[in-house]
């Protein structure tokens, strides 16, 4: 069974890349994708697999039945691009002026379409259902994962696995992690209401950047000195705003920069210490503030039997040549909140560029990623998928 399914991603292989690289020129905004999912669901509707569209937003779910019973398995695929002007010079670039896809979610898609063909074709000899979930606005919090749970995307699964072609990584490799993969990634904004004057008279103001400077070297210190240094995090300011005359001083000071961690009580305590320390600065200083802490998604937490099963299955596909525990990445994903309801697990494919010693990294201009790592990914997600019944006790959590 297995070799068939290899077989024909095999020979389907052409087709994958010409979608990558037709969507890879039509890319869409998170909350915007219109057109590419209805390219999904004509894609599954044309193949005559019962396909849903509309599911929590621009959402699109397939389902391929086998025809004997066993376990409901969830392979998933984002399919929203970034506000970044392309500046590779690849043939197919982005037709979009200001949009790309920098992530590598056209060819997350461009595999689950394929592997979901083949599924179709193969499904006299399948055992179980397969439920391919496409997902809308992974690239901007609060995501389209959550709003297609409560429409009903993981309704009777079982499984669930989910791939994230990683460019940074060797092609041929496979990395995965128990428990914690990916961060939760959370953003925060603080604006400084001082007093304004003339930069002849500083003793007559309230200095809106000499307070916001002060608070972003507290910060500093927050991880440094008040996390746990067993626990991880981040905390990065990554905007200061002032905008003033030469000789004026500032009335005002915005802030914002995000927080990654992979412990909850850690994002609690971060999210506190940051108000501790502008409400003490600000009070030093004689200023007001204003502070707002966004949550975004959760950590990706991979649960243990899950992950081990996939590792087994990646080691026997001919493709891999490698499989490695990966680092916790401190970048986020949603998919966090499909294994808050479902047991799965969640994996990086290699896809490094071939002849790249330095690989562009993600979501930047000149991101590419080798399309062969997308075959590799049809065949670790279907090898997981169609041998689900042989690990059904472990994978339905009856052991």
């Amino acid at each position: 069974m297995e070799t068939k399914l290899f077989q024909r991603l095999e020979q389907y292989y052409d087709e994958m890349v010409s979608i990558r690289r037709y969507l890879h020129q039509h890319p869409e905004l998170s909350f915007k994708e219109y057109e590419t999912a209805k390219y999904i669901e004509n894609y599954y509707k044309e193949l005559g697999i019962e396909v849903r569209g509309n599911v929590g937003g621009n959402g699109v779910v397939a389902r391929v039945k086998g025809t004997k019973p066993g376990l409901t398995v969830a392979l998933r695929a984002d399919f929203d691009a970034l506000p970044i002007e392309e500046e590779t010079d690849l043939p197919y670039k982005s037709k979009t002026p200001g949009v790309m896809h920098a992530c590598g979610h056209d060819g997350h898609t461009a595999t689950l379409l394929v592997l979901g063909k083949v599924l179709h074709e193969l499904k006299s000899e399948l055992e179980g259902e397969y439920v391919l979930i496409h997902q809308h606005a992974e690239e901007y919090a609060p995501g389209g994962a959550l709003p297609m749970i409560e429409d009903g995307c993981l309704d009777g699964v079982d499984v669930i696995f989910g791939t994230h072609l990683w460019a940074t990584v060797p092609f041929g490799e496979i990395q995965y992690r128990v428990g914690p993969i990916m961060a939760a990634a959370d953003r925060f904004q603080i604006t400084v209401n001082g007093k304004g004057g003339h930069g002849a008279q500083p003793h007559r103001t309230h200095d809106a950047i000499v307070t916001g400077a002060q608070i972003v070297s507290h910060l500093q210190q927050v991880v440094s000195r008040r996390v746990n240094p067993i626990d991880s995090g981040v905390l990065s300011v990554g905007s200061f705003v002032a905008d003033n005359a030469f000789n004026v001083i500032a009335d005002k000071a915005k802030l914002a920069g995000t927080v990654r961690t992979f412990n909850e009580t850690v994002r609690d305590q971060i999210e506190a210490e940051i108000e501790t320390i502008v409400k003490g600065v600000c009070l030093a200083n004689h200023s007001d503030y204003e502070y707002l802490y966004e949550r975004g998604y959760s950590a990706v937490v991979n649960h243990k039997d899950e992950t081990h099963y996939l590792v087994e299955q990646a080691k026997q596909i001919p493709d891999v040549m490698s499989v490695k525990e990966a680092e916790p990445e401190m970048g986020g994903e949603d998919f966090a909140y499909y294994l808050q309801h479902v047991k799965g697990t969640f994996f990086f494919t290699g896809a490094k560029p071939e002849g790249v010693d330095v690989p562009y990294p993600h979501h930047h201009p000149k991101f590419d990623f080798n399309e062969k790592a997308m075959l590799v990914a049809a065949k670790t997600l279907g090898s997981a998928a169609i041998h689900a019944h042989q690990a059904e006790t472990v994978l339905s959590g009856q052991e």
